[in-house]
């Protein structure tokens, strides 16, 4: 299970990240919400947490049914929508016909190269790129939590 990073005080001057599961802090959003943790919303939530980049409503759907769970289309949507809401989850724009989406939480970086003939993406790993943002930041007195580059390819005689 995917956890993340909550600040918290142990002192007057202390700082500690605790770790927290995913589904603590997809609970507590929805209990903000006045709504409740399903196990329909469990189900989805696990089936995104164990998917490598991005994904598409369709297939989250199709991922739940081969694993023997009946959830309505409308209940993947809505719970695809609480998700980002809440920063479990981050909608990926490069297509204007579909939505993809992926996990946010714990992505330091994420490069995708978008083939705009093919509509093909891929996922590129750049420690190069990771080293220059980190220094960015640094510079500022910051420390990066991640990054998003998309970067639009094609096979292109413009």
């Amino acid at each position: 299970m995917a956890l993340e990073p909550i600040k918290t005080k142990a002192g007057p001057s202390a700082q500690l990240d605790i770790i927290e599961p995913l589904c603590a802090v997809f609970r507590r959003a929805l209990k903000g919400e006045g709504l409740k943790y399903t196990p329909e919303r469990a189900m989805i939530l696990d089936t995104i947490i164990a998917f490598d980049g991005l994904f598409e409503a369709e297939q989250l759907l199709d991922a739940l049914k081969k694993k023997g769970h009946s959830v309505s289309k409308a209940t993947v949507y809505r719970t695809l929508k609480l998700l980002e809401s809440c920063g479990i989850i981050q909608q990926v724009l490069f297509d204007r016909d579909q939505s993809h989406y992926q996990l946010a939480v714990g992505n330091t970086g994420n490069t995708l190269l978008i083939n705009i003939d093919s509509g093909e993406v891929e996922t590129l790993e750049i420690p190069e790129l990771i080293a220059l943002r980190d220094k960015v930041c640094a510079a500022r007195g910051l420390k990066a939590k991640g990054h998003k580059l998309q970067i639009f390819v094609s096979a292109g005689d413009e």
